[in-house]
């Protein structure tokens, strides 16, 4: 469903707006002690509160050369990306879904999944706060959404989190080590809530295949360099739940012409 461009462009700058308070959340959530609302955006490096027009959206970084006009430390590329990856998601929800509460839940999704990359490749953790919530407001939107039944939601709900959980047990029992954290079955529990049990497959296979591929590589950076690093699994998952979200109709159209021999 396409939109005006006067929408989108809405659309694209509400997204940069949400991004730059989800770069607040992203720093401030993973510390228990900290408000993600007290107290207002602030150097993080030298503590100098921020301005108003060091609070603009893509462009304060630019124009103030990527660095802090108080201290002039570097400020972390990840504002502006976040910002960006915030606004594009945004105008590809509504270009794609139109304006409606399956746009709206799919926004929060997105913003969702967008702050669980960075916490995680940062932190290497899910926080509830994050999954579980996503979880029943998924779920709930099932009830408005004409794209996925509750029952669908429901079912993705359960089988998000039992097939990860089933392949950390078996893990843990063959290495006995854990392979797989709580949040990372949270998480796809809760992409089970949003996109039905129908994109499981999916998320868990292009997940695992980019992880690998990812894993390879960096396994062969660490022989070379002598680096011990551990790969989230978080990012992947998200990444892959993003595509489904967007693409999910030329996803379903190309399994089925596999299927049934068309494709070749």
């Amino acid at each position: 469903m396409h939109s005006e461009p006067l929408i989108l462009t809405f659309a694209a700058l509400l997204g940069a707006i949400v991004g730059s308070f989800l770069n607040v959340v992203i720093l401030r959530l993973p510390q228990p002690e900290e408000s993600i609302v007290f107290p207002a955006s602030h150097c993080p490096k030298c503590q100098a509160a921020l301005g108003w027009y060091e609070n603009i959206p893509l462009l304060s970084y630019i124009f103030l050369g990527g660095r802090c006009s108080h201290c002039r430390c570097r400020i972390s590329l990840q504002y502006p990306v976040v910002e960006a990856a915030m606004a594009v998601l945004s105008t590809a929800v509504v270009y794609r879904f139109g304006l409606n509460i399956t746009a709206g839940g799919f926004f929060f999704f997105s913003a969702a999944l967008l702050v669980v990359i960075f916490i995680d490749l940062r932190h290497q953790i899910i926080p509830d706060m994050i999954s579980l919530p996503g979880i029943v407001i998924g779920f709930v939107l099932s009830f408005f959404s004409p794209l996925i039944s509750w029952l669908d939601s429901l079912m993705g709900i359960l089988c998000g989190g039992g097939v990860l959980y089933t392949i950390a047990l078996l893990y843990f029992f063959l290495r006995k080590q854990e392979g797989m954290g709580g949040g990372d079955i949270k998480l796809l529990a809760m992409i089970g809530a949003f996109l039905g049990w129908q994109a499981l497959p999916f998320v868990i296979f292009a997940s695992s295949m980019s992880g690998a591929l990812v894993g390879i590589l960096v396994m062969f950076l660490e022989r070379k360099e002598g680096l011990s690093t551990r790969i989230p699994f978080g990012p992947f998952l998200s990444l892959a739940a993003l595509m489904y979200m967007l693409f999910f109709q030329e996803i379903t159209s190309l399994y089925w012409s596999y299927l049934d021999g068309s494709l070749f």
